[in-house]
């Protein structure tokens, strides 16, 4: 049998429900299920304890992806992460806005009908001149709403030599120490 231990830092609490994880610190709370034939999450004192009972190395894998996934689910409920992304145009200026959870993209390449990206719960949207930042806890929901804004700026049946007009991701990661 395989075991590993994630510690859990002070200021954050942890809770297992049916398979499902909750995580809750200071800046915010997700959840996530884990379910695996083989494999077994436990909440002992201070630490969650991830447990396989087959040796395989798709297994063990496993293991190490939840492993990943709760250390990610930890950083961003402490800390927060954060998305950058660039409006680049070179032949009609774009307008981005946001309406509630969705951003907006207005006269690109000249377009009369705006595009939309439906912005996942728990993203905080907020456009500045040029640059689009995504905040949040949850780093899945962030990179979720990158692509999906990254998606409605696809250029079709036009040359992407010429053509490279659109909104792309600039920088990710854990907002910086000096930012909080």
């Amino acid at each position: 049998m395989l075991r590993q231990g994630i510690i859990i830092p002070k200021g954050v609490s942890a809770v297992l429900h049916n398979n499902t994880l909750t995580i809750t610190g200071p800046k915010g709370k997700v959840s996530r299920e884990f379910v695996g034939p083989r494999h077994r999450i436990l909440i002992e004192s201070e630490s969650i304890v991830l447990e396989c009972s087959s040796m395989r190395k798709k297994d063990r894998a496993l293991l190490g992806t939840w492993n990943g996934h709760i250390l990610n689910m930890i950083t961003g409920v402490m800390h927060e992460f954060e998305y950058r992304m660039k409006i680049i145009y070179s032949h009609f200026p774009i307008k981005v806005s946001t309406k509630g959870n969705l951003v907006v993209i207005e006269n690109f390449l000249g377009e009369k009908v705006p595009r939309y990206a439906e912005a996942a719960p728990g993203v905080r949207v907020e456009v500045k001149g040029d640059t689009i930042t995504l905040r949040g806890v949850d780093i899945e929901a962030l990179g979720m709403t990158a692509a999906r804004i990254e998606y409605a700026t696809k250029i079709k049946r036009k040359d992407p030599r010429v053509f490279q007009d659109g909104i792309y991701i600039v920088a990710k990661g854990e907002i910086p120490q000096e930012a909080r």
